[in-house]
């Protein structure tokens, strides 16, 4: 339970709660305990004078022809009468329970007892109303029958209390000031502690919006150190990201200024005198191919920003793989025909086990369509010896994997560039097939978001050309019912 509340969290606020809470609370319990240990303190020099008075008053129990007799002399009635604070009483009973003197009222001790001759006992008991402490004593009478005599004394209660109460002030009273002086150290000592921590927010609102550098851990608490670390390590993987979107803008520029200036340069000849109808008409569709090439730049970029903006926020459903796959490789078809490649799908049938997924169909068809523009753009074809292309979908029910395959009988991919085709505006060198490099790049991210692995290989190793063969492994469903 806390003190203080507040409407924001407050470290300052928490710790002072923790430290202060306990000792306010824990006040009270001590002024109740120290209430107990003052009054058993205050009873021991009392209960010592009542235990010498019921001693002193059972020397004075005799007989007397064969009867018990109780002598108090004038001196000692005196003595027992003589305090100012507390009334003093005592009563003397013969064997046979009869009185003797002192106080007939005073209570008897409990009938459940067993009396012990010479043993002073203490006990708590009420006369007319008072409390009163009562020591009694039983004492052996050479008498027949029961030789037992009962001599109790008994003070009311009020000294007592009085003692018990300075004991209390004595003890209390330096916590009335020791109390708030222990708040304000506690507050002190926080503030000084909790310093390093608004030393940190000043360095860091000291900081220009383009210093990423880390923060220097060794001039914090070990306790605020490993937040310092998590705090340069998002500082690093931010300068890594923006550095990466530095380059991404850089390549993307370049990639669009080289067919922006080939529009330009063609408008120019376009627009020259004397320019015949053939000339014009070879300008304008080189104007047309370079449009086509930036738009298609500009499309692959629009789809990587997508693709990579997606991770968090992608919903996801269950999905057929060998499905989306044949849709893509219809929809391929007519550009295939147009170069003269043999495009097939070879795999899975839509609704076979095995070839369902989590994953988001938009994102999915995009992987599909870059695979296979790929494998279409890099593969010759040719009258004599058409290129192919080959798309699979294979469902490992057992392993729990989804293979999607794209083959093709292209020059394929050297072992040196496998990992580089993977990086934006990437192409291989000697390659003349039109692209934006992005590609490959798209089915990655898509991939990873997806807890999919990609690789490449050649399709027919040592055969001239050895074709490439782009594999996507996804976690298939565990549940591939229909």
């Amino acid at each position: 339970m806390k003190l203080f509340q507040r409407e924001q969290r407050s470290l300052f606020g928490e710790i002072l709660d923790w430290m202060l809470t306990p000792l306010l609370l824990l006040w009270p319990v001590g002024l109740a305990l120290t209430w107990l240990v003052a009054q058993g303190i205050a009873n021991k020099p009392f209960d010592r004078a009542l235990i010498y008075n019921a001693h002193a008053l059972a020397q004075l129990v005799t007989v007397q022809r064969g009867r018990p007799q109780f002598n108090l002399p004038q001196s000692a009635s005196e003595i027992l009468r003589a305090d100012d604070s507390d009334s003093v009483y005592y009563q003397v009973l013969g064997p046979r329970g009869e009185w003797l003197s002192g106080e007939r009222d005073l209570p008897p001790p409990p009938e459940e007892e067993t009396p012990q001759p010479g043993d002073v006992r203490l006990r708590d008991a009420e006369l007319r109303g008072v409390d009163i402490r009562v020591a009694y004593i039983w004492v052996r009478v050479p008498v027949e029958g029961n030789p037992l005599a009962l001599v109790q004394v008994a003070e009311t209660r009020e000294k007592r209390s009085v003692l018990a109460t300075e004991i209390i002030k004595g003890v209390m009273v330096p916590q009335f000031v020791l109390l708030p002086l222990a708040v304000l150290l506690v507050w002190l000592a926080l503030a000084r502690g909790i310093k390093p921590l608004n030393q940190l927010e000043e360095r860091i609102r000291a900081r220009s919006p383009d210093d990423l550098s880390p923060l220097d851990h060794k001039t914090v608490p070990l306790e605020v150190a490993p937040l310092v670390d998590s705090v340069n390590d998002l500082l690093t993987r931010l300068n890594d990201s923006l550095a990466t979107q530095k380059r991404f803008l850089a390549d993307a520029a370049h990639q669009l200024k080289t067919p922006l200036a080939g529009l330009r340069m063609q408008a120019d000849l376009a627009q020259r005198e004397g320019t015949s109808t053939d000339e014009l008409k070879q300008s304008l569709k080189q104007i047309g191919r370079s449009s086509i090439r930036a738009t298609h730049t500009v499309n692959q970029l629009l789809a990587l920003a997508r693709a990579e903006a997606s991770g968090a926020q992608m919903t996801q459903q269950r999905c057929d793989l060998a499905r989306l796959t044949m849709d893509v490789v219809r929809d391929s078809v007519p550009r295939a025909m147009d170069k003269r490649i043999d495009l097939g799908y070879d795999g899975a049938e839509p609704g076979a086990p095995g070839v369902w997924l989590d994953g988001n169909p938009t994102l999915l068809k995009e992987l599909v369509r870059n695979l296979v523009d790929n494998a279409i753009n890099y593969t010759p074809s040719s009258d004599d010896r058409p290129g192919v292309v080959t798309v699979r979908v294979l469902a490992d029910t057992f392993g729990r994997v989804l293979l999607l395959q794209v083959e093709d009988t292209g020059p394929g991919v050297p072992e040196s560039e496998r990992e580089l085709i993977f990086q934006p505006f990437y192409r291989a060198l000697g390659s003349e097939a039109d692209g934006s490099g992005l590609g490959l790049p798209i089915v990655q991210e898509i991939a990873r978001q997806h807890q999919a692995e990609i690789s490449v290989e050649d399709a027919r190793p040592g055969q001239t050309p050895p074709g490439a063969r782009f594999t996507v492994r996804f976690p298939a469903r565990d549940d591939q019912n229909d």
